[in-house]
């Protein structure tokens, strides 16, 4: 791997890949829409470039293009919380901007795809690891989205010859997290002062912080087999309430938390967890930032973004 695309490089994920990418001094031009608010969250590098182009225009980003690359990453998706999850029309759209994301990356000499999709696709699966032989019933638009992406561009990468890579991905955390997911929320909650509050906090979750998502992702497009799922995760389960308490401890454990004061909700997942054994044999991927440490450093990150 010498020359990457990458789309959704402005995300948490996406940032931390960048900067893995940078580490091993390879090039890698970032798609991102234009007039994007994270724009200037991107890395100044000699390895970095930026082209503006929205979703719905990739196809026509390839007369841009004059060189050749080899691997495409494609994380941009829109819709990815709320009420745009059944956005019916807008998660067509997204399927839409893979498959030219596809012909986007043949075009430019791409040997390899790799695309992200979600813990999403599975629907709701209690009491066992998600493997990528677990049976997928997707609940909402956002997942039935995701998993058609996954198996359409899968065919298409068959088509055209290129090695095609789906990632699903559990629960990470990191810095440039968005501000509303629990991990963190909850860091700003505390760092202002405010008591959070929460369900009971039984569920047991998988974690992952973004720099070992990042890695793994490099991994599967450089080691993994051609037509592969992997799932992306610790491989490794703790209530969420212990989470929660350790954020606490590493901001002030004189916090009170209120647990049980927010009822669960509709549809509640009680049970995240990743297989990531053939990850692991594929491409060697193991975790090596426990969460203790991944929340020390993104607790570090939020109070020099509020102190700048």
């Amino acid at each position: 791997m010498k020359r990457v695309i990458l789309t959704g490089g402005t995300g948490m994920l996406g940032l931390a890949l960048i900067q893995l990418l940078i580490e091993k001094e390879i090039e890698v031009l970032v798609i991102v829409r234009p007039n994007s608010r994270r724009r200037s969250s991107l890395p100044e590098s000699p390895y970095v470039s930026v082209m503006e182009c929205d979703l719905a225009d990739l196809p026509s980003i390839k007369e841009r293009i004059t060189e050749q690359y080899d691997t495409f990453f494609h994380f941009a998706w829109d819709g990815t919380y709320g009420d745009t999850r059944n956005d019916m029309y807008l998660q067509n759209r997204n399927v839409k901007a893979t498959l030219d994301a596809v012909e986007l990356a043949h075009a430019i000499g791409c040997r390899t795809f790799l695309g992200a999709g979600s813990q999403a696709e599975y629907g709701r699966v209690d009491g066992i690891k998600l493997a990528p032989t677990t049976p997928v019933k997707p609940e909402t638009g956002y997942g039935i989205g995701k998993l058609c992406a996954g198996q359409m561009s899968r065919i298409q990468c068959q088509q055209l010859g290129m090695k095609h890579i789906w990632v699903r991905i559990l629960s990470t955390y990191g810095p440039n997290d968005g501000m509303h997911t629990m991990v963190m929320s909850g860091i700003i909650k505390m760092l202002h002062g405010e008591r959070p509050q929460y369900t009971k906090g039984e569920q047991m979750w998988d974690y992952l912080y973004c720099d070992d998502a990042a890695r793994a992702f490099y991994l599967a497009a450089e080691k993994g087999k051609d037509g592969s799922v992997y799932c992306i995760g610790s491989g490794q389960v703790r209530p969420l309430a212990e989470y929660i308490t350790i954020i606490r401890d590493t901001i002030d454990k004189n916090i009170e938390i209120g647990f049980g004061e927010i009822p669960y909700y509709d549809k509640q997942v009680m049970y995240l967890c990743a297989d990531i054994d053939n990850l692991t044999q594929d491409t060697g991927f193991v975790p090596e930032i426990p969460f203790e440490e991944g929340i020390r450093r993104t607790v570090g990150w939020y109070k020099e973004r509020i102190n700048a």
